[in-house]
Formats: C-alpha cells, structure tokens, sequence
C-alpha cells in the first residue's frame, strides 16, 4: 500500500472515530494495520489536516472553484441574438482523406 493512502485511510478512521488527527496517531494506526511507510508521509499529511479538519474536506468534494455564472440576459432579445448570429459568417468545417479536420472559411 502506498503512503499517502494509508495516511488517508488513517486520517478518515481518526476522523471517524472523533479523534484529532495528527501525525503520531496517523502513525500508530499505520503500524497497528501493519502496513510499512516512509516516515514523511505522516508528517505531511498531519501538517496538511493541521490547517483543514478531514469533515470539512469530505464536505466540498467535488465543490468547484466557481468559474462565475451564467451572468444576466443584459437586456437583449432573442430576437436580436438571433440576428446577430445570422449575420456572422459560418465557418465549413472539411475531413480530408487522413481524417484531420480542417476549417474552411
């Protein structure tokens, strides 16, 4: 088993079981499983969940960083965005023999 997933797995039963979680608990739960790792993977970890408690990141799995919104209308129309994509040249898009796409304007 690699280290970080048995940090991993340490952490979350730690976490689990209401306890703190910190490198020499990851570390005794480790050697308990019987699973050897590199020392450093403890430290690391512990250092990392020192700054965000494991409920708060099992919280925002799969929380986007935001990106924005979909924004208002503005005011337009339909009709008018309707319009102006009418007015705007289409692009051909060509497969050549050797399958590459090309576009043609």
């Amino acid at each position: 088993m690699s280290g970080d997933l048995a940090c991993t797995y340490a952490a979350l039963i730690l976490s689990d079981d209401g306890q703190e979680v910190t490198a020499d608990k990851m570390d005794t739960v480790i050697k308990a499983a019987g699973v050897e790792i590199e020392p450093y993977w403890t430290m690391l970890f512990g250092k990392f969940l020192a700054t965000k408690p494991v409920d708060e990141l099992l919280a925002n799995v799969g929380a986007g960083g935001g990106g924005g919104g979909g924004g208002g209308g503005g005011g337009r129309g339909e009709d008018a965005a309707r319009e102006e994509r009418r007015d705007r040249p289409r692009a051909r898009r060509l497969r050549d023999r050797g399958g590459q796409t090309r576009v043609r304007g």
